[in-house]
């Protein structure tokens, strides 16, 4: 088996800055993401393996996720500290004026590093001369500030989770020369099984166990190699998980009249651009409290939120109800109608997207319980334990003090 890995291609090998000589040996850090994994999940029972990550280390309540709690926002808001209105990544679909339309299906654009804003975890410390990998994460196909992971993959969803965990511990056994000290691993599979049959659905539940076995995967391949104190892991997600009903859709035409305004973002968050001469038609359409939504201008949207100062929202932001979604009547008519479904992009305070956070590792205690913070803090930490000063951030460095490194 470990021959078979072995011949799996490492990912993009990339020329960065001479390595740190003589440094100090210290922890590797292996951030993990399960993508939609919703918090309660963890009381299920059905996940024996990440119930050993928080025996042995660090469980809290539940992460708060940023607005909009959508995949690529969240995902680079971890490895950051920035809320998206800061990072630039305000939505999985968005519209810039000097760079045009970005979206997950745009190789072209997620490959751009003008797009991403700040300074993530990988950049930081491949400037300090430390290698790092990244097994799929939002961000890390692109050149930010010129600067990629030391070895990187594009996305690949059709990859088993199995051969994802075999690389990254291939990538964790080598030399302190080449070991990353940074290192990403990211799942998808539940988040597409809840997307599809909703997030209680048996299809959900069997995709949490195999994942949960992964984990189990993952935590055995570390101790079988030597190596459970030599890599602090974290594991989280970057939002839940609500039920959408059959029905529970809304036209946007039905928002407002096309004439008026243009569609920039679908789904949950959703945003509108006025079109020229029709600004107050469309506000008067748009703004206030509707049957399953409500709608601000960008400069009005809830404070709690942290979002509307960027270029790239929309001009109008309409936050759906949770259980609802909005889409284009000509994809409300290519979509089953007796389906029961999953969605995320709904109120970050909704108990349905809280996210998740585990942690264990020699940085850690053993059994710690935290109350619920914002993932803003997840950054700060990140920084800590990789050994490296945090950039300017959102993050309260006091959030997690019970969980500063030891070592």
């Amino acid at each position: 088996m470990l021959a078979a890995c072995a011949a799996v291609p490492a990912g993009h090998p990339t020329t960065q800055p001479a390595r740190a000589a003589a440094e100090p040996e210290r922890a590797s850090v292996l951030l993990v993401s399960i993508d939609g994994f919703r918090a309660d999940y963890l009381d299920l029972g059905i996940t024996p393996n990440l119930a050993r990550i928080a025996a042995t280390g660090v469980r809290a309540a539940w992460m708060n996720p940023s607005y909009p709690t959508l995949t690529f926002p969240n995902h680079y808001t971890l490895v950051t500290g920035l809320r998206p209105d800061r990072h630039g990544i305000v939505h999985n679909t968005m519209h810039d004026v000097a760079l045009g339309a970005f979206s997950l299906g745009r190789p072209e654009a997620v490959g751009d590093g003008r797009w991403w804003g700040g300074e993530p975890v990988w950049v930081a410390a491949e400037n300090a001369g430390l290698p790092t990998a990244t097994m799929f994460w939002p961000g890390s196909e692109a050149a930010i500030d010129g600067v990629r992971p030391t070895r990187w993959r594009p996305f690949d969803s059709s990859l088993p989770a199995a051969t994802r965990v075999d690389i990254v511990l291939g990538w964790l056994s080598e030399p302190t020369a080449t070991r990353p000290r940074f290192a990403t691993l990211y799942f998808d599979q539940l988040d597409h099984e809840s997307h599809d049959h909703g997030p209680d659905s048996t299809e959900a539940h069997a995709a949490i166990r195999e994942l949960d076995a992964t984990i189990g995967r993952l935590l055995d391949g570390l101790a079988a190699r030597g190596l459970d104190d030599a890599v602090n892991l974290v594991v989280v997600s970057d939002h839940g998980m609500a039920t959408v009903e059959p029905g529970q859709v809304v036209a946007v035409e039905d928002m407002v009249a096309p004439r008026n305004a243009r569609l920039v973002t679908a789904g949950q968050s959703v945003g509108f651009a006025l079109l020229p001469g029709r600004e107050a038609a469309a506000q008067a359409q748009l703004l206030g409290r509707h049957e399953r939504y409500e709608c601000w201008r960008k400069d009005a949207l809830p404070d709690r939120w942290h979002y509307g100062a960027h270029l790239r929202v929309p001009p109008i932001v309409c936050q759906m109800d949770e259980g609802w979604d909005a889409r284009p009547r000509e994809r409300i008519a290519n979509r089953p109608s007796t389906t029961t479904r999953g969605s995320h992009g709904f109120d970050p305070a909704l108990p349905s997207m809280q996210a998740i956070f585990l942690a264990r590792g020699p940085a850690f205690r053993k059994g710690t319980r935290l109350p619920a913070f914002d993932n803003v803090d997840v950054y700060p930490l990140l920084m800590a334990l990789v050994g490296l000063q945090p950039a300017p951030n959102d993050g309260d460095a006091d959030a997690m003090a019970a969980l500063k490194p030891t070592k």
